[in-house]
């Protein structure tokens, strides 16, 4: 029984695991959840590189959202070149 509970603590399942992951990407994870997936992925090397795949998911959503607000007005632009085209 006792070991039992051991196990409960330390090892998570991969479907587990890929929950701790998403959370851990858009939350904070408790201090058990921390470990519990710190020591899952050193065991499973496919929830580890899902991990790597999740965090760069993310940042490449990020960096479209950043883009998506740079807007570039064309039109500005269009006079600034004509303007130093003519001044060459």
């Amino acid at each position: 029984m006792m070991i039992t509970k051991i196990k409960h603590l330390f090892f998570l399942s991969c479907l587990k695991a890929s929950e701790l992951i998403e959370r851990d990407i858009h939350f904070k994870l408790k201090h058990k959840e921390k470990l519990q997936l710190k020591i899952h992925k050193l065991l499973c090397n496919k929830c580890k590189q899902y991990h790597k795949h999740s965090l760069l998911i993310e940042q490449c959503i990020h960096n479209l959202k950043n883009k998506e607000a740079m807007t570039v007005d064309f039109k500005k632009l269009e006079k600034r070149i004509i303007i130093k085209m003519r001044n060459i």
